[in-house]
């Protein structure tokens, strides 16, 4: 869990994904949509990508992580992403 820590320290806004999944890509646009410039990790491109995997999956869902595009897009349709965004300073 520390490799996770590591990658997410100091930034604002992390995205785990996968270079093939097209709802990941969805989600990247939607949050672009709004301003906001994410770091973004393809885990299938990270030498060391499915032990971050597991990792996140070992985390389950804690204050400001945020798991799957189901969450992301449920977050949106509740009017809940955007001030999410900007409490993690995401976004203005």
């Amino acid at each position: 869990m520390d490799i996770v820590n590591r990658l997410v320290e100091q930034r604002p806004l992390v995205i785990f994904s996968r270079s093939s999944c097209c709802i990941s890509h969805s989600v990247m646009q939607l949050i672009n949509s709004y301003g906001a410039n994410a770091t973004i990790y393809q885990l299938d491109e990270m030498s060391n990508g499915q032990e971050v995997d597991k990792a996140l999956q070992r985390l389950g869902l804690r204050r400001r992580l945020v798991g799957g595009a189901k969450e992301i897009i449920s977050l949106q349709i509740q009017g809940r992403l955007v001030p999410m965004l900007k409490e993690a300073g995401a976004i203005w």
